[in-house]
């Protein structure tokens, strides 16, 4: 997800972002610790988006 898609969103659209990315990010660590877990990669791809919502979000804030 790139930060120029993400700052064409609303104050509300991230925070909804930023939960579902947070929900997705237990689920991959919970496949981890399963063994289930396809694509090892994925997990810093959704923490790094993680951030970014974040950021967008603070400055939105301001």
């Amino acid at each position: 997800m790139k930060s120029k898609e993400l700052r064409d969103l609303s104050v509300d659209d991230l925070s909804k972002k930023a939960t579902e990315l947070n929900q997705e990010l237990f689920n991959l660590r919970f496949q981890l610790h399963t063994g289930h877990l396809e694509n090892s990669a994925r997990i810093p791809q959704v923490r790094r988006d993680i951030a970014r919502v974040k950021t967008v979000l603070r400055e939105k804030r301001g």
